[in-house]
């Protein structure tokens, strides 16, 4: 019962945590209530992406004629088989985090897990059965869930969240989503691409709006270009249920309050953090605005105890919650980790097309009275965009006018997140403009985009 290291929940921010402790030598224990993995490998990042695999196949398959191809009758979306694929990947995906845990030689305890002083980490089994473990250094990676408006609560059927959206019996003929952050605006590309009627509600002026204005433009062109119905500045302001619909009451700034009867209503508002009783008041841990308050290497307040990911100040991601379990373990094993620097992490969206951004934008970077050079590249003049019919986007890139280092970076386009990581490496690495030019790109590329964004906010771009 007495372990080095204990970790309240499986997530990417805890099964990381538990499995690096692990290889530098600690006694370790994962705490899960649920499936191991957490919401993103069961609930969120991998099984969304399994659904719009899915979506984009067949979009693909319907548009195969205009890549020469003939497909002999008509392509038919089988709601229930993308369903089960994208269930069966999330189940393989938590098979794997079991694997790695037992590789490592993680002990998994089963039950609810609650923090209380003296280094104590209490679990309730399903069976009621309650155990005390004791170790050195406890970290809480409790995680988040989805958010509710007080005026629209989720009943799991007519009303729902995300993981009701991943295993809904039938395809509804239509839906309203609320919020059009990244799962509002995944779930709405989705249920769009394979025939739901969809319209997104945003309760600000523009779609994606942590995004650069340039993204959110190009982003609601071709939501509507897709056949969603967009409506910006609007917010829902009741959802009557009657006959198995919902009647959706629309307050919108341009067009007043609007009706609109709809299958099913997603509230995709955000999310809220599991930090309700898990003992951190009991424990004296502080918190503050429903996040647990933690110094650079994610200790709180009192000694041994420790909180990384959702429920920490800073973006809800998976990979920011993977980055500081690595931080946080090493630093509790005396090794010397850099802090996370905040102002250099990728936001990815896989919508068609996707969206990837890393840091400032140009609204934010002028707000601040920095002299910038912007450069945009879009990809109609990309040939390798033109060769595989996908030439929506582009990228955009901005400089600090005095120095040329890179500042911020904002894509646009088919599988641009796999293109992000590059830029996030030239800023870490304090690269210039002139870094980037004298970078050679591959031809054709998308990723050569950059490069040519560059040489646009430098003047010298040779194709545009």
């Amino acid at each position: 019962m007495n372990y080095n290291v204990i970790v309240i929940g499986s997530g990417p921010g805890g099964y990381v945590a538990a499995i690096r402790a692990a290889q530098l030598g600690q006694r370790t224990a994962i705490v899960e209530r649920a499936e191991l993995g957490g919401i993103c490998l069961n609930w969120g990042c991998i099984p969304t992406k399994a659904l719009l695999k899915s979506a984009a196949v067949f979009t693909d398959a319907k548009d195969a004629q205009s890549y020469g191809l003939r497909l002999d009758g008509e392509i038919h979306a089988d709601f229930p088989a993308i369903i089960r694929r994208s269930r069966e990947v999330a189940a393989a995906m938590s098979r794997g985090v079991q694997y790695l845990l037992k590789k490592n030689n993680v002990e998994v305890i089963q039950g609810f897990g609650k923090v209380k002083p003296d280094k104590t980490v209490e679990v309730t089994a399903d069976n009621g059965a309650v155990t005390d473990y004791h170790a050195d250094h406890i970290i809480i990676a409790t995680g988040a869930r989805s958010r509710e408006l007080p005026n629209v609560q989720q009943d799991g059927i007519s009303i729902i969240g995300y993981r009701e959206a991943m295993t809904l019996a039938k395809q509804p003929e239509s839906m309203v989503v609320i919020g059009s952050g990244a799962i509002g605006s995944e779930f709405a590309s989705f249920y769009n691409a394979i025939g739901t009627k969809v319209t997104l509600v945003e309760f600000l002026p523009r779609v994606l709006p942590v995004e650069d204005e340039e993204t959110s433009k190009q982003i609601e062109r071709s939501m509507k270009k897709a056949g969603i119905t967009v409506m910006v500045d609007a917010s829902v302001e009741k959802v009557e249920k009657e006959n198995g619909r919902c009647k959706v009451f629309i307050n919108s700034v341009k067009k007043g309050m609007v009706e609109m009867d709809a299958e099913v209503v997603l509230s995709a508002v955000g999310v809220t953090t599991n930090i309700e009783n898990i003992g951190l008041e009991e424990t004296g841990i502080k918190t503050e605005r429903a996040k647990v308050v933690v110094d650079d290497f994610y200790a709180t307040n009192v000694p041994g105890y420790y909180a990384i990911g959702d429920i920490v100040h800073g973006p809800a991601l998976a990979h920011v919650a993977s980055h500081e379990a690595l931080i946080c373990v090493e630093k509790i094993c005396g090794l010397n980790p850099h802090p996370l620097d905040y102002d250099n992490i990728p936001g990815c969206t896989y919508i068609t097309p996707e969206v990837a951004s890393v840091g400032t934008t140009e609204t934010k970077a002028v707000e601040a009275g920095l002299a910038i050079k912007v450069g945009k590249f879009p990809f109609t003049a990309s040939g390798k965009a033109a060769a595989s019919g996908a030439r929506d986007g582009f990228v955009k890139v901005i400089f600090d006018a005095a120095t040329h280092l890179l500042l911020g970076v904002h894509i646009v386009g088919d599988h641009v997140t796999e293109m992000i990581a590059e830029a996030v490496a030239l800023r870490q690495k304090k690269a210039t403009a002139e870094d980037i030019l004298a970078t050679i790109h591959p031809h054709p590329s998308m990723s050569e985009a950059l490069m040519e964004a560059t040489a646009q906010a430098m003047g010298g771009c040779v194709h545009l």
